[in-house]
């Protein structure tokens, strides 16, 4: 599998993994675990590329990988030419009862296979340019009659949406004879308005008829004309993540309320058939999901999520509205371990070497070792262990020849390298001996 990885792919990723960061790229190659709900997902993909919509709630403790899982996800999305985007939800940057803002996020990050983030402008480009295809089949155009066939095919393909949303189609038409006329300030200041940036000049909003910024109710029509541009410029859909939605039961309970109301409202809208080509994740804690301050506050969202948990966790259906993540154990570990050694050697200046000293048992013994030092729960020690794999083992068996880790390397933890939730496993293994052990943080 890693003799295929191109050098800048399989660099991206070890890079993250010394960072203690999540790739961005290539976890088809680090899924351990996962094989398990592809081929749902994929029928779902498929189902939503036919013109349908989907919904998946993917649901795990903190530190069980639900990050990972979500942009495995759209990254299986995106080699079948989907767009994905994701988006943090938080109360104080991205709240989920404004729409207007979960929106302006999500056309922030969209992401296509060519471009990672800030995609917009090249998917309603290469929309104009289909319309534009569309229109000299019918025979040689001049600019002026090439520009009026446009927006007449731009006028029927968004129809539907100009009667809930007519400012999406206003911008677009105004966007679209901002690039012919050369006009780049207008042009990026009404692309910024169709992605819901607010502060975009009066002026510019004056040339397309439109008024102030967008709303919540705004929102939700953009998104529906967003995926009909999505689909005419060649995409079969829209994967939308909002991650780490769990943070709602630290709000407000009125701010709570909305959100889950906006939750509720989504999936209403996607029920209902009117977000033809989304497929909408949403990930949270089991806490979010069955206890007192999260779902079960709103009883119409929890009866659409409801999920039978009850059996062995082997018989979980990955096609029901809720996932549940397994969490790695040793045996995951070490098998996730010899992926990334074996993608290491076949860049490396040593291969040979990095294999023979870093072989299977090092691997699992390495595991045990993270292991302990998180108090023993493996379900949150991939981060860790593949971030002292890279930085502390491999490299340093790459780059000297006489380095031996059974007999040079001493696994250290330090808290300050830590998540919270690695810290506080760890604290309770080592509890701190001095104030400088101590880890403040100062982020709430």
């Amino acid at each position: 599998m890693s003799g295929t990885v191109s050098p800048v792919r399989r660099r991206e990723i070890l890079d993250a993994l010394r960072r203690g960061t999540v790739p961005q790229r290539g976890l088809d190659l680090l899924a351990v675990g996962l094989d398990r709900i592809a081929p749902a997902v994929d029928a779902e993909l498929a189902a939503v590329a036919d013109g349908g919509a989907g919904f998946k709630a993917i649901r795990g403790e903190y530190g069980s990988g639900k990050t990972f899982a979500v942009r495995w996800l759209a990254e299986r999305a995106r080699s079948n030419g989907f767009v994905t985007a994701e988006v943090q939800i938080s109360e104080g940057e991205t709240p989920l009862h404004h729409l207007e803002t979960v929106y302006r996020r999500l056309v922030e990050s969209l992401t296509t296979a060519d471009v990672a983030g800030g995609a917009l402008r090249a998917v309603v480009d290469a929309w104009f340019f289909a319309l534009e295809e569309e229109a000299l089949a019918g025979g040689d155009l001049d600019d002026a009659a090439l520009l009026a066939a446009t927006d007449r095919l731009a006028e029927r393909r968004l129809a539907d949406i100009s009667r809930r949303a007519p400012a999406f189609t206003a911008v677009l038409r105004a966007y679209r004879r901002a690039v012919a006329d050369g006009d780049r300030p207008a042009a990026d200041g009404l692309l910024a308005w169709l992605g819901g940036q607010p502060h975009v000049a009066a002026s510019v909003k004056r040339a397309a008829g439109i008024k102030g910024d967008l709303d919540h109710d705004g929102a939700l029509g953009f998104l529906a004309g967003l995926l009909v541009v999505l689909r005419d410029a060649g995409h079969p859909g829209l994967l939308v993540v909002l991650d780490e939605v769990e943070t709602l039961q630290r709000v407000r309970a009125d701010a709570r309320d909305r959100a889950l109301n906006a939750m509720r409202q989504l999936l209403d809208e996607i029920d209902g058939g009117r977000f033809p080509g989304l497929y909408l994740v949403i990930t949270g804690t089991p806490a979010f999901f069955d206890g007192p301050q999260g779902v079960s506050r709103l009883p119409p969202l929890a009866q659409r999520l409801a999920t039978d948990f009850g059996t062995d966790a082997r018989f979980d259906n990955p096609r029901a509205a809720q996932i549940r993540l397994r969490g790695f154990d040793l045996g995951a570990l070490r098998d996730v371990g010899a992926r990334v050694r074996d993608l290491y050697a076949a860049g490396g200046d040593a291969p040979d070497r990095v294999r023979t000293r870093c072989d299977d048992a090092y691997l699992a013994l390495l595991a045990e070792r993270v292991t302990g030092d998180l108090g023993g729960k493996a379900g949150i020690a991939p981060r860790l262990f593949l971030k002292k794999l890279v930085g502390d083992v491999l490299d340093r068996i790459d780059q000297f020849a006489d380095f031996e880790p059974r007999r040079d390397y001493r696994l250290t933890v330090q808290p300050g390298e830590l998540t919270a939730v690695e810290r506080e496993a760890h604290a309770a293994v080592r509890p701190a001996t001095s104030v400088d052990d101590i880890v403040l943080d100062l982020d709430d």
